[in-house]
């Protein structure tokens, strides 16, 4: 039981490592069982980092900001809190599939430190539409976002069940393809639509934003295996990012619909 408890202890740690820049202690080597626990703890870390940026939408709230300024912080909160590595991943694998080249060289592109015209404008709508999303969910953010960037990370947990494999031999997607059991991944599931419908019970419609966000994701995550050959790094943070945009759009479309 001790040892159990270690390991998991490890995987949140590790978690948190590789979805943010928030401090952390030393850990064991990484193994395929600590990597796939770490990975199925994915959607707590997204907890955390969403209800940091939304501290912050309601901050910049209640000093008289406007809610598309008070969204634009939030969101730049989350860059920061994850070294803007998602939307670098967006941008790059918007770049890799935009180039409609065979899997080596789309991922070659992938790899590359510039950023181009498909990248640009995929990271443009993106953040636009979380930051227009949010600002039309307004006073609900304090609940909406944490849930929202939480199935952005629950995207990252499916994409690394067995049912994919990773399109390179080295980088992140090699160090978590195939390490979540399904038990695990539904098991995230289960807690955030838990998390989902104790957070909107008054409006228990919202909980279907988790679907939503995770149905787009899926897309995504469909068209980038079946051109790349599996997942990589840059195909598990655009998952985050789209995902998270998803959930706050259905918010969006909750809160403001007739």
């Amino acid at each position: 039981m001790k040892e159990r408890l270690r390991e998991w202890g490890n995987a949140w740690w590790l978690a948190v490592s590789l979805l943010s820049v928030l401090p952390v202690p030393r850990h064991s080597p990484v193994g395929p069982r600590v990597a796939g626990r770490a990975m199925a703890l994915a959607p707590l870390v997204g907890v955390l980092l969403g209800v940091i940026a939304a501290l912050v939408f309601q901050g910049a709230s209640w000093l008289g900001l406007g809610p598309v300024t008070a969204g634009l912080l939030a969101v730049g909160t989350l860059a920061v809190l994850t070294r803007a590595l998602h939307l670098d991943g967006l941008a790059d694998l918007a770049d890799g599939l935009g180039s409609r080249k065979g899997a080596p060289e789309a991922l070659a592109i992938m790899k590359r430190s510039d950023i181009g015209p498909f990248g640009v404008v995929a990271l443009i709508f993106c953040v636009g539409l979380q930051v227009s999303a949010l600002s039309e969910v307004g006073p609900h953010a304090l609940w909406t976002l944490p849930v929202a960037v939480a199935t952005g990370r629950l995207a990252v947990t499916w994409a690394c069940t067995p049912f994919f494999r990773a399109a390179r031999e080295e980088g992140l997607g090699s160090l978590v393809a195939g390490t979540v059991r399904a038990p695990e991944a539904l098991a995230s599931t289960g807690t955030l639509v838990i998390v989902a419908m104790i957070a909107f019970r008054d409006v228990p419609v919202l909980v279907s934003a988790v679907p939503i966000g995770l149905a787009v994701a899926w897309v995504i995550l469909a068209t980038a295996v079946r051109r790349l050959g599996g997942i990589t790094g840059d195909v598990l943070g655009a998952l985050a990012e789209v995902a998270t945009a998803a959930c706050l759009l259905a918010g969006a479309v909750t809160f403001t619909g007739p």
